[in-house]
Formats: structure tokens, sequence, C-alpha cells
């Protein structure tokens, strides 16, 4: 009888020497004694499917997909989530017994779980949310806040016509405001929410104006390098509740874990340790 076999998972991305995810996963697979392996993937775009095809033959269990592949893997999929299906990208594949690629979305997930555990007072349904950026992040939370409640969304994009797509998209709950007007938004709303890559290292600055900002107003920020952006440290001086982007990181690895390991893992203070090493 042959041995059971070792699952492997990985992430699959161009380039992928940055990702934090092999840290993550290696941490879990350390603390919870399985014997598995994650591992970082550079692949080609041209080259995507034929890996993925090939990977539940090499004892893969699935993986996590990144830039520039989250839109590609959604469409090689032969099953696919409905978050996945309405954010229109992949983050997480799992590889069914039969061969079969299924395909997820967990980022909401991910963003949702760090607002609750780390402002657990926080309520999306209070008020209305600034959404700052319309990328592939963007829809993800949208479609989050959207199922959480929110009443509204003001959602503002360097590019107008992006914006304008997602609103006809997501429909009546989305008010587009222009770029210029961002930092006057962000007096109205309860959640301010930036999506974009302004303010990550080697990133261009972020220039929104903070000063309407109202005390007691959550600001998060999905860059989480660094941890502490120019925008949370502005919020923090207006009285706001901060959360850092790291915990979106940790948590969306959450359901992918579970699903190709057998073990719900616990996102604490030891595993952001450890990932920001």
């Amino acid at each position: 009888m042959s041995e059971e076999r070792i699952p492997l998972a990985g992430v699959i991305g161009c380039p992928i020497s940055h990702s934090r995810s092999p840290i993550l996963h290696g941490h879990w697979l350390k603390r919870y004694g399985i014997k598995g392996h994650y591992i970082p993937m550079h692949v080609e775009p041209d080259n995507l499917e034929r890996v993925l095809r090939t990977m539940p033959e090499m004892g893969f269990v699935g993986c996590n997909i990144t830039i520039p592949h989250k839109v590609s893997a959604l469409e090689i999929a032969d099953m696919v989530s409905d978050r996945a299906s309405l954010i229109g990208a992949a983050n997480t594949l799992i590889f069914r017994a039969d061969g079969k690629i299924q395909a997820d979305n967990t980022d909401g997930y991910g963003f949702m779980a760090n607002l609750r555990q780390k402002a657990p007072d926080w309520d999306p349904t209070t008020g209305p949310a600034l959404v700052l950026g319309a990328g592939g992040a963007s829809r993800a939370i949208l479609t989050a806040m959207l199922d959480a409640g929110t009443p509204e969304i003001l959602l503002t994009n360097r590019t107008r016509t992006n914006s304008d797509a997602l609103r006809d998209e997501f429909g009546a709950r989305i008010r587009v405001v222009e770029w210029v007007h961002a930092g006057a938004a962000m007096g109205e709303c309860d959640t301010v929410i930036n999506t974009t890559s302004l303010g990550m290292k080697g990133a261009n600055e972020f220039k929104v104006p903070t000063n309407q900002l109202r005390s007691g107003t959550l600001v998060t920020d999905i860059v989480y390098n660094p941890l502490r952006t120019k925008l949370l440290y502005e919020a923090e001086q207006m009285g706001c509740v901060t959360v850092d982007g790291l915990g979106m990181l940790l948590h969306q690895a959450v359901p992918g874990f579970e699903r190709w390991f057998g073990k719900r893992p616990e996102v604490d203070d030891d595993l952001r340790a450890a990932v920001l090493g």
C-alpha cells in the first residue's frame, strides 16, 4: 500500500519573491504539527493554465493566486464560488479529488474579519463608508461592505471611469465622488478605507487631505508596508479608530488553509510577529 501523500500548497504570482504567504502558512503548519509544505512559485502568465492543471498530479491540494493572475485563475477554474464570481477574481484555489479546480475569493472575508478583530465596536451599518480605489481589492471590499449592510458607499478613484463602472455594476448604494473631493467626503463617512497602493513603500505618497475626518471614524488601509501609513498616522491624530492592513492578509489565508490542511488556524499576535519578521 502506498504511503499517504504529503499535502502541498503554495502561492503563484509574477513576481512572487516579496510574498509573506509562505511565512504565514509555514507558521501555521509548524504550530499545528501538520506534515505539509507551502511554497512560492513564480509563474509567467502564458504558463498559468498548464501549471495549474499539472499541480494536482504533483500532490498539490490548492494554492493562493496573486498579481497578475487573479482574473485569469477565475477563467481557468472549473467551479467558481458566488463571491469570486461577483468580485471577478480568485485568490484561493482548491484542487478537488476528481481533478477539478475550484476558485474562491477570500479578500472580502479577510478584510471584514480584520476589522471585527481589531475594532470590535465597529458597526458597518451605522452610516456611509468612503472607499478609495477601484481595483481588485476594492471590488472585494465593496462586495463585503454591501453584504454587511453598509447603507451607502462613496467611491472615489483617480480614474473616474473605473469608479463609474463599479457603480454601474454594484448598484444604487454606490455614489461616485470625484478624486479631488475625496478629502471632503471623509467628513461625511463613519468608515474610510484606502484600497489603493498610495502610501505603500516604493509607491506614490498618499496626498488626500485628512483634515475633514471626524473623531471616532474607523479608518483602515490595506497597505501593510509600512504598517503605520501616513493615512493611519494622520487619522490617529484626528482621534479616529485605526486598523492596519496586515490583518487582512492574515485573515484571508484562514479559509484556504482550513480547506487544504484540514485545520482552522488562529490569527493572533504570534502570527503577526512571525509575518512581520
